[in-house]
């Protein structure tokens, strides 16, 4: 459950980033929506997938 938790925290956080450089890159806030909504969250499905792979390999074999 902390797993979950920790990536609907690092979604919102990555939500608002994504928005605010979106538009200020476009200065389009439909564009910006679009941006801002899609790509944190195909991001947060991959945070969450490397989160859980991180935690079951062994410490000895991950990089230092």
């Amino acid at each position: 459950m902390r797993r979950v938790a920790k990536t609907a925290s690092y979604w919102c956080v990555h939500i608002t980033v994504a928005i605010t450089l979106a538009y200020a890159l476009t200065g389009n806030l439909a564009a910006a929506m679009a941006i801002g909504l899609l790509e944190p969250t195909v991001q947060a499905f991959v945070f969450f997938a490397h989160d859980w792979l991180w935690e079951r390999t062994p410490a000895a074999e991950r990089p230092a």
